[in-house]
């Protein structure tokens, strides 16, 4: 018997990593049969003459020529290089709505799909399409629409920079901004917040930093499961004296203790301690928590005036750098602090202990995730870190800044490239100049807003370049019916997902390469560029020979469905799918930060994209770093459901599993959370349980509290006693994206509030 299949709640007693990583990735490689003579591309991934990882764009270390392990780095390898396939005889033998039945987990074990296929509807089946006869049917229905914007074109961060560059230049002279991309679902709001307050929506540090810190701030960040690579950072920085602090609500394994695979001796002495103070702040209480860091630093600042000692605000960075402080520090001085502690959900004494800290830093480090991006008030936190980094000078100094961590390998790229449904003037001006034609100049849609417009007819076309559309967003039943509203849903993937299987009128997949398949085109096997979450830019090529005879590449298919839609007469698409080197040439005439982009790129490790901000150089209207003033909102979604339902209402937080990555579902377990062959668990504290009647093990339903009158819920969960602040409760997505509205997102980001859901519980009928 499977051992993951096991349903069981275990506690997990050892530290993250260790052998039973090794021993994980082992069980990952057989199940997914993959052959040994593969086994040598584990060892050349982020190599200089490898490739690099599909899976975290956590940066690598110069593409250094030691073979760092990363635990889900192997399985998503693994999950490429798979020996099981898909083809036209396995659509022949199951229906749609047979596969529909299957679990997320089901559908990712059958394997790579290997040839372009059409959905039938009188038998319900995808049958085989030749891909000219697939690419004219796209065409066909793009050209039919009355206007451009009736189509809407979603980018997951798997994409290189070759295809983005190709897919948004394609998509602006088909003539829409409708750019719906992961980056809304996940950390649109460090993207928004950024440009207002540093002037670049991009880390200001480089992974050298780390060696240099002496504080590191983790905010709502799971490295151990999101970016295995970074606990080796952090590790390093803890073993050289470096206070590491975890704020997450729930005590991660991978910030507690840390056994490197890279370094034998902690598998005999348990590993390194990574985190020396945790702070536990409630579900949606980061704003209110950041906000009482910042007034306490300035009442420490206060306190070391009035006794004459040292000032603990960099008062020359302020002078200096800084706009708008003294309204800032007004708003913290009139700031209630039994308010700020009601909110926040953490006691003034760990606050205060945090701040001292941090007042006492030379070097300190912001890094955050999605615990940050994904509530309504994330754009308002993320620029109160801002605020309270440049109060004492922490960005733009060796060892110091602002991190925000990205998940997917290239969802940050895929911005600069310009996949972006609000695109400034400049760089549509820019498009214009280069290849003369007017770019639209409308904004376009986003990933929440395209499902709206699905659903009132607005969009008749999706394409979807990589990922699982319909089980990454929110409102999962709205979303289902939204993508079969369309008149064609097309699908660019690698492996079978729901996305194919929730579908259009007409609906087509199209096969395409992974990140360590070998890509040759008429000039030889090409490489692709990607961009870190610390802005390197470097280049890879494949290994691996195709899962098919039959894939294309992702910019051979993009290139192919322009060719088909517009024409060759402005521009040579296929020219491009020859020799990638041909479109690198192309962006650097957009982006002069990209010049010799062949050249530079060609360098071991590539080149850094430093944002100005690194050398503080600030892009904002004010052209300093800009303090913004945040007030605390009391009358929130959550204040308003806790007026209705009291201590019944709880609050909801969606979180990934450890063997999963975005929404691909490797295995059944959690082991670090102590979840073992099951996914619709539910994590609560064992004073909520009592409280409200529960016991460990029952099933319970849950509601969402909203405003709008339509049921939303998720059944059939079991209860798990858990370590979570009390009011909070924790459990895995996409299971529970049914339960987050459509409206329900962070101001101005539109990002889905995915870690502050208010939610009721009802024990199961079942």
């Amino acid at each position: 018997m499977d051992h993951s299949r096991k349903e069981r709640i275990e506690p997990y007693r050892q530290p993250a990593g260790g052998l039973d990583s090794l021993k994980s990735t082992t069980v990952t490689l057989l199940k997914e049969k993959v052959p040994g003579s593969r086994y040598k591309t584990l060892f050349r991934q982020n190599q200089p003459d490898g490739f690099d990882c599909p899976g975290c764009a956590w940066p690598d270390r110069e593409h250094t020529s030691t073979f760092e392990f990363c635990e889900n780095g192997v399985k998503a390898v693994a999950a490429e290089a798979t020996s099981k396939r898909i083809g036209a005889d396995f659509f022949s033998e199951r229906t749609v709505a047979q596969l529909l039945e299957q679990s997320d987990y089901e559908l990712e074990q059958h394997g790579r799909l290997t040839e372009p296929l059409a959905y039938d509807a009188a038998s319900d089946r995808y049958l085989p399409i030749s891909w000219d006869d697939a690419f004219a049917r796209i065409a066909h229905h793009l050209r039919a629409l009355p206007r451009p914007d009736q189509a809407s074109f979603y980018t997951s961060g798997r994409t290189s920079n070759e295809t983005a560059f190709l897919f948004q230049l394609f998509v602006r002279m088909y003539g829409t901004n409708n750019f719906p991309d992961c980056s809304n679902l996940c950390h649109e709001s460090s993207s928004r917040a950024l440009p207002e307050t540093v002037g670049v929506g991009k880390a200001t540090v480089v992974l050298d930093d780390f060696e240099h810190a002496d504080t590191i701030m983790v905010f709502g960040q799971n490295p151990a499961t999101n970016h295995p690579r970074m606990l080796n950072e952090l590790r390093a920085a803890a073993k050289r004296g470096a206070t590491i602090v975890s704020i997450n609500p729930l005590k991660e394994k991978g910030l507690d203790r840390f056994s490197s695979p890279q370094h034998p001796l902690d598998l005999v002495t348990g590993g390194a301690e990574i985190s020396s103070l945790f702070i536990r702040p409630t579900l949606g209480g980061d704003f209110a928590l950041i906000k009482g860091l910042a007034k306490r630093v300035l009442e420490l600042d206060d306190e070391a005036v009035a006794a004459g000692g040292e000032r603990v605000l960099d008062a020359d960075f302020l002078a200096e750098h800084c706009h708008g402080f003294d309204a800032f520090a007004a708003d913290l001085r009139a700031e209630s602090w039994p308010d700020l502690v009601a909110a926040s959900g953490v006691p003034f004494h760990d606050i205060d202990a945090l701040s001292r800290v941090y007042a006492r830093s030379r070097a300190a480090i912001a890094t955050w995730g999605m615990g940050l991006t994904q509530h309504r008030d994330s754009v308002a936190a993320i620029q109160m870190l801002s605020n309270l980094m440049m109060m004492r000078g922490q960005i733009g100094r060796r060892g110091a800044g602002l991190c925000p961590v990205r998940g997917h390998s290239n969802v940050q790229g895929d911005r600069t490239m310009g996949i972006e449904d609000k695109p400034s003037q400049a760089f549509l001006d820019r498009l214009r100049d280069v290849y003369g034609f007017e770019p639209p100049r409308e904004h376009g849609l986003d990933a929440v807003d395209t499902i709206r417009a699905m659903l009132d007819g607005r969009v008749k076309v999706f394409v979807g370049l990589g990922g699982n559309f319909a089980m990454a967003t929110p409102d999962t039943p709205r979303t289902f019916e939204a993508l079969r509203n369309c008149e064609l849903t097309v699908q660019i993937s690698t492996k079978l997902n729901r996305s194919h299987l929730v579908h259009g009128k007409d609906a087509i997949i199209l096969p395409t390469l992974g990140r360590t398949e070998i890509d040759a085109q008429q000039t030889g096997p090409q490489g692709v560029t990607v961009e870190d979450s610390m802005c390197m830019v470097h280049l890879s090529y494949g290994i691996n020979p195709p899962a098919s005879g039959q894939l294309r590449s992702e910019t051979d298919i993009v290139a192919r469905i322009a060719d088909a839609t517009l024409g060759g007469g402005k521009l040579d698409w296929l020219s491009f799918v020859d020799d990638y080197a041909r479109i690198r040439d192309e962006i650097a005439k957009v982006f002069d930060a990209f010049h010799d982009f062949n050249a530079r790129v060609a360098k071991p490790g590539g080149f850094h994209l430093t944002p100005a901000s690194r050398e503080r150089r600030w892009l904002t209207r004010s052209g300093r770093a800009q303090f913004i003033v945040n007030a605390l909102e009391k009358d929130t979604p959550i204040a308003r459901a806790r007026a209705l339902h009291g201590d019944q209402l709880l609050v909801l937080m969606t979180a990934r599993s450890h063997d999963q990555y975005n929404t691909t579902i490797y295995a059944l377990d959690d082991r670090y959370r102590g979840v073992y062959g099951q996914r619709r668990v539910l994590l609560m504290h064992r004073d909520d349980m009592a409280r409200l009647g529960f016991a460990p093990d029952e099933r319970v339903d849950i509601f969402t509290v909203w405003h709008d009158g339509v049921e939303r819920r998720a059944d059939g969960f079991r209860l798990v006693e858990y370590d979570i602040p009390p009011g909070c409760l924790g459990a895995y997505f996409p299971e529970t994206n049914p339960l987050i509205p459509l409206d329900s997102v962070a101001d101005i980001s539109n990002t889905p509030t995915s870690k502050s859901v208010p939610v009721l519980l009802r024990r199961s009928a079942a």
